[in-house]
């Protein structure tokens, strides 16, 4: 399951405009996370956008470097941490990995970063159901 196919990628202009328009969001540093249970076209339990702004990172090699190491976080850690959850409880959910931060950070603190988003997609998702 340490794949990350096209399918599982958030690029659906009408799914893209309903997850920022009816979508929550929260902050954990580096990343605005926004995101939205909803039922997906795709046979998978989340799909994603990553994002990188233009605005602070003006260089398309900076953009393509932090957008490679979120994306290679998040297929490593997903399925223990999100798929695995979302799974047993049969619900699916779009999500949005806005990189807000002003440097290029390492892997490491990508890694750990992402780790706590997931964490609390967990905690939201399951205080939603009960």
């Amino acid at each position: 399951m340490y794949t990350f196919k096209k399918e599982e990628r958030l690029c659906n202009k009408r799914l893209l405009k309903k997850l920022f328009t009816n979508g929550s969001s929260f902050l954990v540093y580096p990343f605005r996370v926004v995101h939205l249970l909803e039922l997906l076209p795709s046979s998978y339990p989340v799909q994603v956008l990553v994002a990188v702004p233009k605005r602070k990172f003006k260089r398309a090699a900076d953009r393509n470097l932090l957008k490679r190491r979120v994306r290679e976080a998040y297929r490593l850690h997903k399925d223990l941490s999100l798929y695995s959850f979302l799974s047993k409880k049969n619900q699916q959910i779009m999500l949005s990995l806005h990189y807000i931060g002003n440097e290029i950070a390492d892997y490491s603190v990508i890694e750990k970063k992402l780790l706590l988003v997931l964490k609390q997609l967990n905690k939201v998702y399951g205080e939603e159901i009960n």
